[in-house]
């Protein structure tokens, strides 16, 4: 009932908080950037539509443009206009002509214009804010009041049409939208682009299709093309005849500024890191008016609880999935919306892209850190407890496996095997309370214990008041027979502090025989589904038994094979050939006295 309660509330909680995401939209910039990258991809861009461009090239030709005559620009517009077989079908110029300036060239630009019957030319709005009432008489800030309108002079303005030339920036300061029209007290004034764009069609027979629009005119755009895909012809080179003007025949030109020092370059959505200029921007507004290829955001709150659902769905799909099949399944959802937005987009609707990751992204790390702490909580639990019965080193192995069961079944590896038992202890235990014997057998067990675990030996087993341990199991040990040795040394060595300790308090002492082997042997979990040990078996633990009780008190022995291999490192007295209960041939024996690295030489007791 607990466990279900708290799915419930998780339920809830994911439902509520990616609603509440998708409705409200908090992540403004991040929802930008991601949908930039998903929805801002360069495409073929239309070879109609051409730039004039006003760069270094032509300022350094006929220096700087605020100094030039308006006979220039009238110069471009009669080159290029005077002929049917270089005509443009729309001439647009993204640059201000604000003012009288010398009157024959203001009179021969003003003409030209009003001869070629296709020019478009630049006005600017200049915003203000002001308090403004709604109709019901609510008042509100008006960050968009038109303060004033800026057009070309009044024989120009005569002459042409104009459009206002502003742009739209976003809160981050990129451009992806664009305002097609504004109401003016004089009337409905279109942009440069929409205007353009009208004209064309018109021109070309081609319908006017008018996307759908904001409150303020508004809609998002998608760019055609990157920076400089245009193609663009410096000013000069077409004055000065370089250029042949019939390839302008029946296209849309734009002339405007492409030089860093005339200030009409902006950040745009499709080029982070670089600006594109004015007349770059309107040429791609132009194209996607041609293509359709605008959309206006989908119904927030229908958007959140869509997503809502799916990061529900999400977190019950891979609540008992590993991490491999969560982690691709959140790869699906991420491409889905992807794939969702993109056919959304070319239907002319956007989504946020952001947030259903993000809360996907989140249930996953809650699930696996979730999944981490119970398990690693169970893990240490069942640790715990099988430690006190079975080696620590067999469980951290299998906790390594991300596996606690143990099962039946063994394998043949070459191991060592070291029996150790206490000597006198039958005796002692008759003469003492029970609790001091249990006392006593404690002390000894603890100091075996630990001189075998400090030498990565396997703890197999406790009989009575004898301890055997294996060497290179469960596990590949390194040197595992000298580290046999090494803690039978350190058994005996340890048990003089203890004997001492014994006589002191009870009056009676006893001490430790050991015995060593090594060789093939069955290791494994043996026993039966109820009931199993893990330990091994074979002759070289038999051998490894038979060695330890043929051990006197302090004394280790060791068998042929274990001293072969340790010989260089050890000093061992050779005992002789002994028979072994068993065992119909006799097997050479050595008593260790001293180990390479230990403090002191072994004796003997009595």
């Amino acid at each position: 009932m607990k466990k279900n309660l708290k799915e419930i509330v998780t339920v809830i909680l994911i439902f509520l908080i990616t609603a509440c995401l998708g409705i409200f939209q908090p992540f403004y910039s991040l929802n930008n950037m991601i949908s930039d990258v998903v929805y801002q991809r360069p495409t073929a861009i239309n070879k109609k539509i051409k730039i004039i461009k006003i760069d270094e090239k032509t300022m350094s030709v006929y220096g700087p443009s605020t100094e030039w005559s308006r006979s220039l620009p009238a110069e471009l517009v009669e080159k290029l206009c005077s002929s049917d077989d270089t005509k443009p079908s729309v001439l647009a110029f993204d640059v201000m002509y604000i003012g009288d300036k010398d009157a024959q060239g203001d009179a021969r630009f003003a003409k030209a214009c009003k001869d070629a019957g296709n020019v478009i030319l630049a006005a600017n709005i200049v915003y203000k804010t002001s308090v403004d009432r709604y109709t019901d008489g609510v008042t509100f800030v008006n960050n968009r009041s038109i303060d004033q309108i800026e057009i070309p002079y009044s024989a120009l303005a005569e002459a042409g049409t104009y459009a206002f030339a502003n742009t739209v920036q976003d809160r981050d300061g990129y451009i992806r939208q664009t305002q097609l029209f504004v109401d003016t007290p004089d009337g409905t004034m279109d942009s440069l682009a929409y205007a353009v764009y009208k004209a064309y069609q018109n021109k070309n027979g081609k319908a006017v299709e008018t996307p759908r629009l904001d409150s303020l005119n508004q809609t998002e755009f998608t760019f055609s093309g990157n920076i400089e895909d245009y193609e663009d012809i410096s000013m000069s080179d077409v004055l000065q005849g370089n250029v042949d003007p019939r390839v302008f025949k029946d296209c849309i030109v734009l002339v405007g500024a492409y030089a860093p020092g005339l200030m009409d370059s902006y950040n745009v959505a499709i080029e982070k890191g670089s600006q594109m200029y004015g007349v770059e921007v309107h040429a791609n507004i132009i194209e996607a008016l041609m293509e359709g290829k605008f959309s206006q955001p989908a119904s927030s709150v229908l958007t959140g609880l869509i997503f809502a659902c799916i990061a529900v769905l999400f977190y019950l799909w891979i609540r008992r999935k590993n991490i491999i099949i969560s982690v691709i399944s959140l790869i699906v959802v991420i491409a889905g919306e992807i794939g969702a937005g993109v056919l959304l987009r070319n239907s002319g609707w956007t989504i946020p892209l952001v947030y259903l990751p993000i809360v996907c992204t989140v249930v996953l790390i809650y699930k696996v850190f979730a999944q981490y702490l119970v398990e690693k909580i169970n893990r240490k639990r069942t640790l715990n407890a099988f430690k006190k019965y079975v080696a620590p080193q067999i469980v951290e192995e299998l906790s390594k496996k991300n596996n606690l069961e143990i099962k039946l079944g063994g394998e043949n590896r070459n191991i060592a095997v070291l029996f150790v038992d206490i000597r006198g202890f039958t005796t002692m235990s008759e003469s003492l309370e029970p609790e001091q014997v249990v006392e006593i057998l404690n002390r000894y067990l603890s100091l075996t214990t630990k001189a075998i675990f400090d030498n990565d030996g396997t703890l197999d087993k406790f009989v009575g008041d004898a301890t055997m341990a294996v060497f290179n199991a469960p596990f590949d040990l390194d040197d595992y027979i000298f580290k046999a040795v090494c803690a039978a040394y350190d058994i005996a060595a340890g048990a003089d502090e203890i004997e001492a300790e014994m006589m002191e308090r009870f009056g009676k002492t006893v001490g430790f025989g050991v015995g060593v082997n090594c060789g093939p042997a069955v290791v494994g979990n043996i026993g039966c589904e109820v009931r199993m040990d893990y330990t091994a078996i074979g002759d070289t633990v038999n051998t490894a038994a038979r060695l330890e009780a043929n051990a006197k008190r302090g004394q280790i022995l060791i068998s042929d094979a274990v001293y072969q291999a340790v010989k260089d490192r050890v000093e061992a007295e050779p005992i002789g050939e002994i028979p072994l209960k068993g065992k119909t041939v006799g097997v050479m024996v050595y008593s260790v006295k001293r180990v390479a690295g230990k403090p002191k030489t072994l004796d003997v007791k009595n």
